[in-house]
């Protein structure tokens, strides 16, 4: 499914819509001018391609990939080669989601369920349980 978005051009305002519906939540909306303030701050390391070397990110804005990241908009991949010394060399990229970004930008987001309180579990096991013996 992932091939029928390989020439799908992502813009600043399809992607600051992704944003900004991907990081809306009930209690706070996102404004479109900041969305696409990140929108422009984060495509400007892409230029007109799909995917960037991590290296060449600060950590401020290694901070806000891993932010997009979490709502699947980004991922990462790497690669891996040997040296002429024999030692192995790991390269980290960051690529752009297109699937997700189009689905975001377009309202299809889907509803996170609600996972009931977990300490609810413990109180239905019997006490002789946590007997040691």
């Amino acid at each position: 499914m992932e091939e029928e978005y390989d020439d799908v051009i992502i813009t600043i305002d399809v992607f600051a819509r992704a944003i900004q519906n991907g990081l809306s939540r009930p209690r706070r909306t996102l404004s479109f001018e900041e969305a696409t303030m990140t929108a422009m701050h984060i495509l400007n390391f892409f230029g007109f391609g799909d995917r960037i070397i991590d290296n060449m990110l600060e950590p401020e804005d290694r901070d806000t990939f891993y932010m997009l990241e979490d709502l699947d908009i980004l991922e990462t991949e790497r690669e891996e080669t040997t040296l002429w010394d024999g030692r192995e060399w790991r390269i980290h990229y960051w690529v752009l989601n297109k699937e997700r970004i189009m689905k975001l930008a377009a309202g299809e987001v889907e509803e996170k369920v609600e996972v009931e309180d977990i300490g609810e579990v413990y109180e239905e096991i019997p006490d002789e349980i946590w007997a040691r013996y």
